[in-house]
């Protein structure tokens, strides 16, 4: 699959996950309300990495269009993964009860973790490109 592809398909899921965490916010803070505390809490955990991290994904991808690096590439595919495993595990567990799914939440951690990463990287490299080093 070529590159610019890969880049097109995540800035379709930004535009997915951008809508979903404002419609699922907008859900929370009025029909959320009768759910237990805890919950509320675990969901908001949820809500607020999924909306941080569709924005990081959003701006990575930007970046790869500019400087055009595949390591920013690699970045925004483990920033998507992380949204699905953490937030979207998050999500199911509390919201059906499927307690065994909580354990992708770490996985979706790291993947965020790596992206991160990545992204420190990569912007030191074209720094390093425009200062001529």
């Amino acid at each position: 699959m070529k590159l610019i592809t890969v880049a097109k398909l995540l800035m379709i899921f930004v535009g997915i996950s951008g809508c979903f965490s404002v419609l699922f916010g907008a859900w929370l803070a009025h029909g959320g309300q009768s759910l237990p505390l805890a919950s509320q809490e675990r969901l908001l955990t949820a809500l607020t990495y999924q909306f941080f991290h569709t924005l990081a994904l959003m701006l990575t991808i930007i970046l790869y269009k500019l400087h055009s690096k595949a390591m920013l590439l690699i970045a925004g595919i483990l920033f998507a993964l992380g949204i699905i495993f953490f937030s979207g595990s998050l999500y199911i567990k509390t919201l059906f009860d499927v307690l065994s799914i909580g354990k992708l939440a770490p996985s979706g951690g790291l993947s965020f973790a790596l992206a991160w990463l990545l992204v420190g990287f990569a912007g030191t490299k074209m720094f390093d490109q425009k200062l001529g080093n």
